[in-house]
């Protein structure tokens, strides 16, 4: 079957199935426009889906993926905004009282960034690479796990460049300002995708959870 032939089947199942059953709450997200609760910043990976595992449906997340779901440091002048815009966006339009960056196993993206600051991938190393230059900019997750004793644990990584995102996320102005007004609250979460497990970071004993 052709690919547009898959599209046209999964689209008529749903509007014959999901969309029929629920007709009344489309309308009314675009009647009342949408108020989420939470943004997730979470990664492209295909295998990772986060309104699966929190049972959320159209309306509840605001949601924004990049590789790695990495926030890079705030940088008003910088080039990398996409991810900032979409904060910004969630923030200050939208009023989402709480941001979750969403890490999972074996991410390519991460395993990309310690590579490439390994000497490892010669095409992450090449300028004109945009996931080098996107993975580079994670260099402080990187330096979070190689800096100590530890032998290298990609899922350790993979945890470090959650908080590292959550630091980030904590120096951008309007980002501070609702969390010093307590109308925002910030999460880390790390998924394990063969297992289906979920960790959630706790700030009291500085470490991650299962849910």
């Amino acid at each position: 079957m052709s690919f547009p032939a898959l599209l046209h089947n999964a689209y008529k199942n749903w509007h014959k199935t999901e969309f029929q059953d629920r007709k009344g709450q489309f309308e009314t997200l675009i009647s009342d426009g949408q108020h989420p609760l939470a943004m997730v910043i979470s990664c492209c990976d295909s295998r990772v889906h986060v309104t699966d595992m929190l049972g959320a449906r159209e309306g509840d997340f605001f949601i924004h993926r990049n590789i790695a779901n990495f926030v890079p440091a705030y940088q008003p002048q910088g080039d990398s905004h996409g991810t900032a815009a979409a904060v910004e966006y969630a923030v200050t339009a939208l009023g989402v009282q709480h941001i979750m960056v969403v890490g999972h196993s074996m991410c390519g993206g991460v395993q990309g960034c310690f590579d490439v600051h390994k000497g490892k991938n010669a095409a992450l190393d090449n300028p004109a690479s945009f996931v080098g230059r996107w993975v580079k900019m994670m260099r402080p997750s990187f330096d979070a796990i190689a800096g100590t004793d530890k032998e290298f644990d990609i899922h350790e990584m993979e945890r470090a460049n959650v908080l590292v995102s959550l630091s980030h996320l904590r120096d951008f102005p309007f980002v501070k300002q609702a969390l010093d007004k307590g109308e925002l609250q910030l999460h880390g979460l790390w998924h394990d995708i063969a297992a289906g497990a979920l960790h959630l970071y706790d700030n009291d004993t500085a470490h991650f959870v299962a849910l």
